[in-house]
């Protein structure tokens, strides 16, 4: 039997994961630099923990959620988003306690039953932001600045930042009756899901890819004309912390995020080089979230990216993260005295951060030279016979040609010798 991988997954292989690692590497510096710390979350929770926070009746809970059930009939989902388990692990853990805030960051696998296409996977893997403890305008915009900062320093040009305000649930109240006003009458111009969306989520309507609903949707009202006058003040003091910021954004009164737990400020970053699936991240408040999963009234701000899209966006941008890392030396022995006396500083040197390459099984200088090109390591650690009996090995600059004799049992002079190079 021939095995093949899941639909909608993929491998991610040893020439593609330097680039994983750098992209990781660098969103893990900048929430560190703000003051971030990553929380792990396991892959699968609750179900009923995405029913409550996500929405029943969600596209993610009621198409997209992977269930299972256990031996003891329990049910499960893995992890369609990683808001809602941080959000329970700040409640059962107490995070809380003992600080005003808390600032922390994740990295992980999603899932979501849906259909694959470019940047669109069933496990795909998120970075994110969640900020819990403040409705200060301040810190949705120090959140949506962690995000532009981190796609800017990575080098995307093209793309913007959207921004809107979904209004509180005293204010939306008013905003769903108008758009249910508005799409009455195309009831039976809308696709299925609309149809159902109308009475029971109604914002949804405007978030539908179907091409019929999205032209009926263009001319609906905007949720910026229903904002009670504390939303509009919030909202306004967001725009004017990120310009301070000089962190650039336009403003999109069509954004609304697919889960119900999302309240006042919501964004998104879009990329034009992605075709239909064009959003690089996107996030927003969601004030009643862990009260809606039996904490207390906590007001929290958030975002998530997805780096398979990132990924794209850097590629179409022909963004350079930097070639493979390389071994530092290649470790060259010529006689049974030799190899004996070679590992112990094998293992020396790579226990102090260096990479050495190793294969007794080539035993001609030349084969273990070709081996040293061929691996582009930079230097060749050579242990012949005479540099046995004398207890030395030779240090040679495969680049430059130098080369220098060392102490066998001086692990610390090779150690110095490389990191100064």
């Amino acid at each position: 039997m021939n095995y093949k991988i899941p639909r909608g997954t993929y491998d991610i292989l040893p020439s593609q994961s330097h680039d994983w690692h750098k992209i990781i590497s660098a969103f893990r510096q900048l929430a560190a630099a703000c003051g971030y710390e990553e929380i792990t979350t396991p892959v699968f929770e609750q179900a009923q923990l995405f029913e409550r926070s996500s929405g029943e009746t969600s596209d993610v809970v009621k198409k997209e959620m992977y269930r299972f059930t256990d031996q003891k009939g329990r049910e499960f989902a893995l992890r369609p988003e990683g808001t809602a388990p941080v959000a329970r692990s700040y409640l059962e853990n107490r995070l809380d306690i003992g600080a005003a805030h808390s600032k922390l960051y994740y990295v992980g696998p999603m899932f979501r039953y849906d259909r694959p296409q470019a940047g669109r996977y069933r496990q795909f893997y998120q970075y994110g932001i969640e900020f819990i403890g403040s409705d200060h305008p301040y810190f949705d915009a120090e959140v949506i600045s962690i995000l532009w900062n981190y796609l800017s320093v990575l080098g995307i040009k093209r793309m913007r930042l959207e921004l809107n305000s979904v209004g509180c649930p005293e204010c939306s109240k008013a905003y769903d009756q108008a758009l249910q006003d508005y799409f009455r009458p195309h009831l039976n111009e809308l696709c299925p899901d609309c149809q159902i969306r109308h009475s029971q989520k109604p914002r949804r309507l405007l978030d539908c890819k179907v091409k019929t609903c999205k032209q009926i949707a263009q001319g609906a009202p905007s949720q910026l004309d229903y904002l009670d006058e504390p939303c509009k003040v919030h909202f306004a003091s967001v725009q004017d912390y990120l310009a301070r910021m000089n962190i650039p954004f336009v403003i999109n009164p069509r954004i609304v995020r697919g889960l119900d737990y999302y309240t006042n400020t919501a964004f998104e970053v879009i990329y034009e080089g992605l075709g239909a699936q064009n959003s690089l991240a996107g996030g927003g408040r969601y004030n009643g979230l862990l009260e809606q999963i039996g904490g207390k009234n906590i007001p929290a701000i958030g975002f998530a990216g997805g780096f398979e899209r990132l990924l794209l966006a850097l590629r179409e941008e022909q963004i350079d993260l930097g070639a493979r890392p390389v071994a530092d030396a290649y470790l060259i022995t010529m006689g049974p005295a030799a190899q004996q006396l070679a590992l112990p500083l094998l293992s020396q040197l790579r226990l102090g951060g260096i990479w050495v390459e190793y294969d007794p099984t080539k035993n001609s200088f030349k084969a273990q030279l070709k081996a040293a090109n061929n691996c582009q390591a930079r230097f060749a650690l050579i242990i012949g016979e005479d540099e046995a009996a004398a207890g030395k090995a030779l240090l040679k600059d495969l680049q430059s040609g130098e080369q220098r004799l060392l102490e066998l049992d001086a692990a610390n002079q090779f150690i110095e010798a490389f990191k100064r190079n």
